[in-house]
Order: C-alpha cells, then sequence, then structure tokens
C-alpha cells in the first residue's frame, strides 16, 4: 500500500495526501528497534487511515460532483469493507486496489496518457517558438521551423520517420502535422499557425497533466454499473457518442448551448422517446426575452416562421398575427407560443426526450452548417445533432418494424409521431477537456465553461 501512495500521481491523486513523504521516517522508526505496542498501533491507524482515503479517492473522485455543478449521483464507496475483503488478505496488492477503480476502457486509455505526459514534462517543456506575427501560413518562412518540428515530433504529431526541415519555409510535413496538432485541439485544421495554435503549441505540457487529472477526476464520478447501452454528450468537444457494449457505435457531432449566457448543464438522465416532426413549444424565457420584443416590432414574423399562439389545452387561439392583446398575455406567459413541425422547425425533424428539470434534449437543426464550425457552443442549452436519422436509428434497432426506411418517411411526413424505446437508454451530459480516442490518440479541449477551473479549485480546496 505504501507503494501505492507513492505512486499516486501516477493515478492523477496527490500523493502527499496519503502520507507519501512520511513512509519512509515511519517504517525507519519501526525497523530501528523493537516496537512498542503504542508505536505499532500509531502505525497501523496511520497506514489504515491512508489507504481509507486512497480507496476512496480512487473510487468516487476527490470530491463529489455537486461541488462542481455537476448533477450526477453521488457514489456509494464502503472503503471499509473494500480493505477488509480485497486488500489485506490479497497476494497481489495492486491488482487489488485496482478493483476500485473505474472499469471502462476510457478511464485506462486517459492514465496510460497521464504517464507519457508526466513524462514530457519531466524532460521540460521543450524548445521555446519564436513568436509569430499575425499567421504562418503553408510555403511563408519562420526562424522557428527546427523548434516547430522539434515540438510537433515530441507531442506525436510528426511521425518519427519524418525528415527535418532542411529550410525555414513552413511547408510538407510539418503543415499536415500542424493540421493533426490542430484536429487534436478541437480547432479548424487548416494547417494556418495563427494566434490560437499557437496558443496551444506553446501550452506547457504541465498544465497537459493537470487537464489530465480533471479527466481522470471526472471519470471517477461515474457509476460503475454504468449500462453497456449508453449516450454521451461531451460538451467541450461538442460530440455525441452512442456506445454499445461499452464499445462505440456511433459518433456524431453535437452543437451546445452558449458559453456565456446559456451554458448546457451537466447531467444524467434515461431518454425515453422519440418524436419525429415535433412542435417547438418555445421556453418562457426565450417567448419573452427575446420574441415577444420581436413580434411587437415584426408582427409578420409569427407567420415568416410558421408560429402559432396556443393557450394552456394546446388550443391554436390566433391566426398569423398576434394584436396587442395577445403579445401581452404572451409576455405574463398566460399564452405561448409554438413552431409548426416541419424543415425550418428548431427542432429540425426529430426530437430525442428524456425528462429533465433543465428542460434539456438532443435534437435535429435547419442550420446544418453550423456542424463545419470547429467551436459549436450556439444553443440556448439543449443539443442539436449532426445526423438525428443515424441517431434514431440506433435507438430503434431492436424494433425491426423501425426501418431506415420508415424512419425517414416519419421525418417527411405531416404529423408529429412518437415512438417508445424498447427500454430506457442512460444519457450522460458530461464535460471533459481531454478525451483519448480508442487508438490511444489524445485530444484536448479548451475550457469553454470554466469547469477546469472550478474543479482545480475544489482540489485545492481539499489539501488545506
Amino acid at each position: 500500500m505504501i507503494e501505492l501512495f507513492r505512486a499516486a500521481e501516477k493515478k492523477g491523486l496527490d500523493s502527499e495526501y496519503y502520507d507519501a513523504s512520511r513512509w519512509p521516517t515511519r517504517l525507519q522508526g519501526l525497523a530501528s528497534s523493537t516496537p512498542r505496542s503504542e508505536e505499532l498501533a500509531r502505525f497501523d491507524f496511520a497506514l489504515t487511515v491512508s489507504s481509507l482515503r486512497y480507496l476512496s479517492d480512487l473510487y468516487q473522485g476527490r470530491v463529489t460532483p455537486k461541488e462542481c455543478q455537476v448533477n450526477l449521483p453521488d457514489k456509494q464507496f464502503d472503503a471499509t469493507q473494500f480493505l477488509r475483503n480485497e486488500i489485506i488478505h490479497a497476494s497481489d496488492v495492486k491488482a487489488a486496489a485496482e478493483k476500485a477503480e473505474p472499469p471502462f476502457d476510457g478511464y485506462w486509455r486517459t492514465l496510460a496518457v497521464l504517464e507519457r505526459y508526466m513524462l514530457l514534462a519531466g524532460e521540460g517543456d521543450g524548445p521555446v517558438l519564436p513568436a509569430i506575427r499575425g499567421s504562418l501560413h503553408p510555403g511563408d518562412p519562420y526562424k522557428g521551423i527546427q523548434e516547430l518540428a522539434k515540438q510537433l515530433r515530441r507531442v506525436g504529431d510528426l511521425p518519427a520517420n519524418a525528415p527535418m526541415p532542411t529550410s525555414q519555409s513552413y511547408q510538407e510535413p510539418l503543415v499536415s502535422a500542424v493540421k493533426l496538432f490542430q484536429q487534436r485541439h478541437g480547432l479548424e485544421p487548416d494547417g494556418v499557425i495563427g494566434h490560437v495554435t499557437f496558443q496551444e503549441l506553446t501550452t506547457p505540457i504541465a498544465r497537459r497533466v493537470t487537464q489530465i487529472k480533471l479527466a481522470l477526476e471526472r471519470w471517477r464520478w461515474l457509476p460503475h454499473n454504468l449500462s453497456p447501452r449508453v449516450l454521451v454528450v461531451n460538451i467541450p468537444e461538442f460530440r455525441l457518442r452512442a456506445y454499445e457494449d461499452h464499445r462505440l457505435a456511433l459518433t456524431m457531432r453535437a452543437i451546445v448551448g452558449q458559453a456565456l449566457e446559456h451554458q448546457t448543464p451537466i447531467f444524467a438522465n434515461e431518454l425515453q422517446s422519440i418524436i419525429f416532426r415535433p412542435y417547438w413549444n418555445v421556453p418562457e424565457s426565450i417567448q419573452t426575452e427575446e420574441l415577444v420584443p420581436l413580434l411587437r416590432q415584426k408582427p409578420g414574423y409569427l407567420a415568416k416562421h410558421k408560429m402559432e399562439v396556443v393557450n394552456a389545452k394546446e388550443e391554436v387561439i390566433t391566426a398569423p398575427a398576434a394584436d396587442a392583446k395577445i403579445l401581452d398575455q404572451l409576455a405574463s406567459g398566460k399564452l405561448r407560443l409554438r413552431q409548426q413541425p416541419g424543415p425550418a422547425n428548431s427542432l429540425g425533424l426529430i426530437k430525442f426526450v428524456f425528462p429533465n428539470q433543465f428542460g434539456v434534449y438532443l435534437h435535429g437543426t435547419p442550420e446544418h452548417g453550423l456542424f463545419f464550425r470547429a467551436r459549436r457552443d450556439f444553443s440556448h442549452g439543449c443539443i442539436r445533432v449532426e445526423d438525428p436519422a443515424a441517431l434514431a436509428g440506433w435507438l430503434l434497432r431492436d424494433r425491426p418494424e423501425w426501418t431506415n426506411k420508415r424512419i425517414l418517411v416519419a421525418m417527411r411526413g405531416k404529423k408529429p409521431i412518437s415512438v417508445k424505446v424498447t427500454a430506457p437508454i442512460p444519457v450522460l451530459i458530461l464535460y471533459g477537456t481531454v478525451f483519448v480516442e480508442e487508438n490511444g490518440e489524445v485530444h484536448f479541449f479548451a475550457d469553454i465553461y470554466g469547469h477546469d477551473g472550478t474543479l482545480e479549485k475544489a482540489l485545492a480546496d481539499r489539501r488545506h
């Protein structure tokens, strides 16, 4: 156990929280003479406390999700029972302790990346890149070409067998290496080194190590008995993944809530149904703060956008235009707006429903061009998915009557159709600025909501 405490940094933990530096003295005190029962008791007590802390931190993380505004259920873990049943009589203590860690391939891939980046950090930050004025385009001269090549090779974007540059011209294979670097860091992979790309290239390796440790902490928040079939949205990555038997089955781009005003919440729920050709029931905040003022200026807005006013009984009570009395009732919330189904509907042609306190769901969109932006925080909080038809096909694949053809027919129909999934499917809306692909490729993303900073502070507070 003491060896595990000393190596806790490799797990993304704080070794001093388990008294790592104190154990040599404690061991020496026991070995120097015949220890008294009081000394043995103090040693045993210290070892027990550190062991319980270590195992608990491995299993459920060092802080709770709620301390970081994350709406995931707290995990229950009896560290005392685990210590008694798994550790004390184990022939291989290291292997026994690993049973407390998350049983997910993504977690173990992240651990491997942490070890690699800790080695890089131990070597220092590598060559200093000379500043770039404006942007560096392919073919441009750059006096830091050699340093750039070394940096890209160091982090794996320039292959080890690629030739080093022989001139100061920014050209292949460096351009392709920069594109790979940009793609791994959530940037537009255009090969142009502008301000943001240069910032990422010069980010200290120690900062990457911290990001990876934060990712590991978040992995530990997840339930160990996670369903083998699950939908996961990673907010800073702007991506949705569907897993079948814990293996990636489907992935697509996503659009999430705006960073400044409409952040997508982090939570877990269960998807229950799919609605083809949905109405968009305008949220009250959007209705009162955005649309009512707009309608007062542009009375024809309702007709142009195929919107209608309804009462609490879902009865349509107005024609294409709305008079002052109706606008006042919309402003007070007595009446509400909804958008008719169709290709122009803000939800697109499919809505994926998982009832939750935040009023958040997955849906399509008529604005497909936004999916080709590198940064995709454009929504009011809900999550738009790039290929809703493919997602519906995956969700309904255990219902043979719902063929791909029938899904397309339902999307092109004339009225809304609601379909329940066979069994509720867990949906995890998560936040991680590091993700390691199945091939081991590591991706880093901008902390668009500032949650990394919040988690860092919570972890720092725990040390004091």
